[in-house]
């Protein structure tokens, strides 16, 4: 079963949540907001696709952090910033069986085909 974290208000992640159900794939949501994030899993993503791609920059979180937080990220920070605040997580990420992936595209969509048919 693929786990899909995310927040339960993001568009992409309840696109995502349709299209595995269209495609006949069993999923399980994780909402940051309910759930928690687990520090662990925080560091399997970090190693798994780097902090670049994990991090979103483009979101409203980032838009109201402080300059300071903003200034020279680097993985420490970026690990910390997104623990404290994990709106700032890319969404969605997909677990399947400690493989990850980041985003909803077409290039997610045929990660997930490949690794669930």
């Amino acid at each position: 079963m693929i786990t899909v974290h995310g927040i339960k208000n993001c568009d992409t992640c309840r696109k995502a949540l349709k299209w595995l159900e269209a495609e006949g794939i069993e999923a399980r949501f994780h909402d940051f907001r309910v759930d928690g994030l687990d520090g662990a899993a925080l560091q399997s993503w970090l190693a798994a696709v780097g902090w670049e791609t994990l991090l979103n920059r483009r979101g409203t979180t980032w838009r109201k952090l402080p300059d300071s937080d903003t200034q020279n990220v680097d993985a420490t920070s970026a690990e910390a910033l997104m623990l404290a605040n994990p709106t700032l997580i890319k969404r969605p990420v997909f677990d399947l069986d400690g493989d990850f992936a980041v985003g909803f595209k077409a290039e997610q969509q045929d990660w997930i085909r490949s690794k669930t048919s």
